[in-house]
C-alpha cells in the first residue's frame, strides 16, 4: 500500500506528465511532415529563410491554437548552416497577435546568436528525444521565465533543426499550482539540475535552486518522458 506521500507524489508526477506531453505530441505530430516538406524543397533548388518560413507558418500557427495548454511561441529552429542565405535561424511566431518574431529589429546581436548551446537545441541534438528546458529568461523571444518543450527534427539521419513550442513560466503556473494544490501537500516542481520550476509553497520562487536545502531531502519522484521531477513536503 502506498503511503500518503507516496500517492501525492506519484499522482503529482502523473499530472505534471500530461500537462506536458500533450505539447510534445502535439509537435511530433507535425515533425515527420516537415522534415518531408524540407528535404522536398531542398531537392528543388537551394533551402532560404523565406521558404523555410512558408513551410514552417502553418505549423506554428495550429501549435499556438493548442488549447491544453497556453502555448505563447512555437516554430522552428533550424540546425546550424542548413539554409543557404543564413548560418543560423529561427522561424517562429509568437504572442496573440500570431506575429512572426523579426530579430533584427529587437536588438543588433540577436539575429547572431550561436543558439547550438542552448539546452532546448543542445539535448535534443544530442539525445534525439523530446526535451523540456526550463526555466530561464528568453532574452531571445519573449524576455520573460520560459518553458520551451523541443522535439528533433531529422532529415533521413541528419539533423535539420528542433521544432519548439515556448509556455510562459506565469502561465504554467496559473495552470499547474491549483492542481497541485488540490493534492493536499506542498508541492514543488523542479527541473533536472533542481531549479523550481512552480511551487504550491510561497516560500519558493522560479528559478531557485534547491540544492543544499531542506527541500533536496524530501522525497522526490521523477515526471515520466519530460525530465522533471516533483518533490512533496506533507
Amino acid at each position: 500500500m502506498l503511503t500518503p506521500t507516496q500517492d501525492t507524489l506519484e499522482s503529482a508526477a502523473h499530472l505534471v506528465r500530461e500537462y506536458f506531453l500533450e505539447p510534445i505530441r502535439t509537435l511530433e505530430g507535425w515533425v515527420g511532415t516537415l522534415a518531408e516538406e524540407l528535404e522536398k524543397t531542398r531537392a528543388t533548388g537551394a533551402l532560404t529563410r523565406a521558404k523555410l518560413d512558408t513551410i514552417v507558418e502553418p505549423h506554428a500557427i495550429r501549435t499556438l491554437a493548442l488549447p491544453s495548454a497556453p502555448v505563447y511561441g512555437a516554430g522552428f529552429i533550424a540546425a546550424i548552416d542548413l539554409l543557404s542565405d543564413a548560418r543560423n535561424y529561427l522561424a517562429w511566431w509568437q504572442g496573440a497577435d500570431q506575429r512572426q518574431l523579426v530579430l533584427a529589429s529587437q536588438s543588433v546581436n540577436k539575429e547572431h546568436i550561436d543558439y547550438s548551446e542552448l539546452e532546448w537545441y543542445r539535448v535534443p541534438l544530442a539525445t534525439g528525444l523530446p526535451h523540456v528546458a526550463g526555466p530561464y529568461v528568453d532574452y531571445l523571444c519573449s524576455d520573460e521565465y520560459t518553458i520551451t518543450v523541443a522535439v528533433p527534427v531529422r532529415i533521413g539521419t541528419e539533423f535539420a533543426g528542433v521544432a519548439g513550442l515556448d509556455l510562459l513560466i506565469d502561465a504554467v503556473e496559473r495552470d499547474l499550482v491549483p492542481r497541485l494544490r488540490a493534492l493536499g501537500a506542498e508541492v514543488t516542481l523542479v527541473n533536472g539540475v533542481g531549479r523550481v520550476i512552480v511551487s504550491t509553497d510561497p516560500q519558493w520562487a522560479t528559478g531557485d535552486s534547491v540544492r543544499g536545502s531542506r527541500l533536496a531531502e524530501l522525497p522526490r519522484q521523477p515526471c515520466a518522458d519530460v525530465a522533471l521531477d516533483v518533490i512533496v513536503d506533507a
